[in-house]
């Protein structure tokens, strides 16, 4: 089964979680941005809420609504055979999302996540990726602030190096944003399973093909200043740097030997201390399942800042590559990247899937594998910044 057998099917994409708080917005994203004639539907739990949501965005009685539920096998099968497209907010993943993306590889159904979750990615290579190369579906993770500025904004600067040499890239975030209880649910579940995390890839590692001829790489690194962004640079814990080490290993134009480097850019070392001090301890408190549910409780699922904080934040990603003697720095920058601009990501993400040329891939592959300069376009054209800074 090929893409071209999911045409005929009665929805381009499938948004399922539209009643969430980031499925909504990408419910109204898709409402005010979706091109005249592309067919698409919401889909969660609560056939009422759904037809609410339709309701009452613009030009809703052109919306579809597909009630499916994850504890429902079943719903998630038809789901998926129904749609080109199945874009799924409904997390934490490893908890309610194999059936779905299962469903969909099965299907020849293209698949699309907002997972940050090492664990769940690597699990669903492992059990998935075979079957989806055989039915022809993309199966696409971490398509939203989790991996998308990294991952394109790597492949960005890459492009602006000479070919065929080492090449390095060092990528510093600022932002000013609030997670979402979704978000914090998922990384609380995440920082409580390292052992299984720390299993599922090393059984990914077993089952990847060896790449020969070129490496691409993800080193340790510690805490720093960082001159070249004036900065105290601290690692980010999060999945972005093995995601763009996925595309690396994909595309030979990353050169012979790559490597990245991914860190929190922080003006003032207490605070760089502080964050590090935090995140030990919110880590050490996940790995005690009463501790983990009293913070879930706190701040649950679905739970968000308002429309004011959202318009005030800010996120910016300066990127500093290095190949053959020459230097250049790069940035992507954009709005809320939490809320806003994820759901920009991950719609204009789904979009590109439908309407836009894009190269051949099938299987587990990434945004930058998948749709690189056409997503890109596309988010340049939505208000997301890409720009060389400069060049050395």
């Amino acid at each position: 089964m090929g893409r071209s057998n999911t045409t005929d099917r009665p929805y381009d994409i499938v948004l399922f979680g539209a009643t969430g708080f980031v499925g909504a917005l990408t419910a109204e994203y898709l409402a005010a941005h979706a091109p005249k004639g592309l067919r698409w539907a919401v889909s969660g739990r609560g056939e009422e809420r759904l037809r609410a949501l339709r309701d009452r965005l613009p030009g809703g009685e052109a919306i579809g609504v597909l009630p499916a539920d994850v504890t429902d096998p079943a719903s998630l099968r038809a789901l998926a055979g129904q749609a080109r497209v199945v874009a799924t907010t409904v997390g934490p993943y490893l908890t309610h999302g194999e059936e779905l993306l299962a469903a969909c590889a099965d299907a020849g159904t293209d698949y699309l996540d907002l997972c940050g979750e090492a664990e769940f990615v690597d699990l669903m290579y492992v059990r998935h990726d075979a079957r989806a190369r055989e039915t022809g579906a993309r199966l696409l993770h971490a398509a939203g602030f989790d991996s998308v500025p990294y991952d394109l904004g790597a492949y960005f600067t890459v492009r602006q190096l000479p070919e065929g040499v080492p090449l390095s890239v060092d990528g510093f975030m600022a932002a000013d944003a609030m997670f979402s209880g979704g978000t914090f649910a998922s990384s609380l579940h995440q920082a409580g399973r390292v052992r299984q995390m720390t299993a599922a890839a090393r059984e990914r590692r077993r089952h990847e093909p060896r790449l020969v001829g070129r490496r691409a790489s993800v080193p340790v690194s510690a805490p720093r200043f960082a001159g070249e962004v004036g900065a105290w640079a601290v690692p980010m814990p999060t999945i972005d740097p093995q995601i763009v080490c996925r595309s690396a290993r994909a595309l030979d134009r990353y050169g012979p030997d790559f490597r990245y480097r991914q860190y929190a850019a922080v003006r003032r070392l207490p605070v760089a201390l502080g964050g590090v001090a935090a995140f030990g301890a919110l880590a050490a408190a996940a790995q005690l399942p009463p501790a983990r549910r009293w913070l879930t409780e706190r701040y649950r699922p679905g739970d968000g800042p308002d429309a004011e904080k959202r318009a005030r934040s800010w996120f910016s990603l300066r990127l500093v590559g290095e190949g053959a003697g020459r230097r250049v720095y790069t940035e992507v920058a954009g709005g809320d990247p939490g809320y806003g601009e994820t759901a920009k990501m991950f719609a204009e993400a789904a979009m590109a899937l439908v309407l836009d040329a894009l190269p051949d891939t099938s299987g587990q592959v990434t945004t930058a594998v998948a749709m690189g300069d056409a997503l890109i376009e596309r988010l340049v054209r939505a208000g997301i910044t890409f720009r060389v800074a400069a060049t050395r």
